[in-house]
């Protein structure tokens, strides 16, 4: 990771400036979740853009990556304290957007505010 000389603002932007990232951080924050759950819950996001996403998440110390020794093999993701610490920047920028809306007359129609439906379809 390069930090654009060492401004905050930049570091935290590539840590989750991703496609995907913050989407992925998000989901996992309630849970650990597989490859295949994640695929099925961010919609768009092709296998090889996910895996790049996670690798990424992985490499800076934001996911943790566990491998079980099964057949076929089970791969499990979830939060480091790292991750979870940016919990806090994510609600403020689900609650920064969803003011942004309604002051576009739009309603707020996300898995971030209400799990039974994605913003992501």
């Amino acid at each position: 990771m390069t930090m654009h000389e060492n401004c905050p603002v930049a570091a935290t932007l590539e840590l989750i400036g991703g496609k995907y990232k913050a989407l992925i951080l998000w989901h996992l924050s309630e849970k650990k979740l597989r490859f295949t759950e994640l695929k099925k819950v961010i919609h768009g996001a092709t296998p090889k853009m996910l895996t790049q996403q996670l690798r990424e998440l992985e490499a800076d110390s934001l996911i943790h990556r566990e491998v079980f020794p099964v057949i076929p093999p089970k791969v499990e993701y979830s939060l480091t304290d790292q991750g979870r610490s940016l919990m806090p920047i994510l609600v403020a920028m689900r609650d920064w957007g969803a003011g942004y809306l309604r002051g576009k007359n739009l309603e707020a129609n996300c898995f971030m505010m209400n799990k039974s439906r994605c913003c992501c379809d």
